[in-house]
């Protein structure tokens, strides 16, 4: 008999289906950007109509925000909610401490503020996102627009393989609070609390996409249809 094996995207459906859970009635929850995100949007939603659940929601991109009010959850602006019970989002890669990559989604800046004020940090991936180390993997840098060809010039100087993040049509991509991105390498032996404080030294840099000592639980869908859910 062949074993059934779970594509990525359905390891992404399980971990929302499992992160959903977690939600109670009456919960302030945040919701992230991307694919993975979009899967918990709509199990949310789902469980939302079956049973009657009373949830504020508040979103990391105008894309997470035009999904949901679609699927029916009450969506407010980030200024209008006090504080965040729980905030659950994707990750681009994670390490056994449970630090991050996020960005791919270009939502960077949005989901560290909102990971900022949130009692609470779940992320869910599958299993490819898992990684034992952040170190070689690309690193997205939010910049504003005004002087980021020097910015990405100084960023090359120091070995860091710059690139303007770009678009279908090869301009560059503007983020919802109008900046692009700039992905880079991180260095094979960088220490990620000094790469990200030196990124942040910069003037033009806005944020960059590590998040260090952040999330507190990641549910990770595996291709046997296993989850496993790691604790901080």
């Amino acid at each position: 008999m062949t074993e059934h094996v779970l594509t990525q995207d359905q390891q992404k459906q399980l971990a929302a289906q499992t992160a959903v859970q977690y939600i109670q009635d009456g919960d302030v929850v945040g919701l992230g950007t991307g694919s993975t995100a979009a899967h918990f949007v709509r199990a949310l939603s789902d469980r939302v109509q079956a049973e009657g659940l009373h949830l504020t929601c508040t979103t990391t991109s105008n894309r997470t925000t035009a999904l949901a009010q679609s699927l029916g959850l009450p969506v407010y602006p980030l200024e209008q909610v006090a504080t965040i019970d729980v905030t659950v989002d994707g990750a681009d890669q994670v390490d056994p401490a449970l630090n991050g990559i996020k960005g791919g989604g270009a939502a960077l800046l949005h989901e560290k503020v909102v990971a900022h004020n949130s009692k609470r940090n779940i992320w869910i991936t599958d299993e490819s996102k898992y990684q034992p180390k952040l170190n070689g993997y690309s690193l997205p840098v939010e910049v504003i627009q005004f002087g980021s060809e020097h910015l990405c010039k100084e960023l090359a100087a120091e070995g860091l393989a710059p690139h303007f993040r770009l678009t279908e049509n090869e301009t560059k991509l503007v983020t919802d609070s109008g900046n692009y991105i700039i992905d880079i390498k991180i260095p094979a032996e960088a220490s990620l609390t000094e790469l990200a404080a030196a990124l942040e030294m910069k003037v033009g840099v806005v944020e960059q996409g590590l998040f260090l000592n952040i999330c507190d639980q990641v549910i990770i869908g595996h291709a046997d249809g296993t989850v496993k859910t790691l604790t901080r």
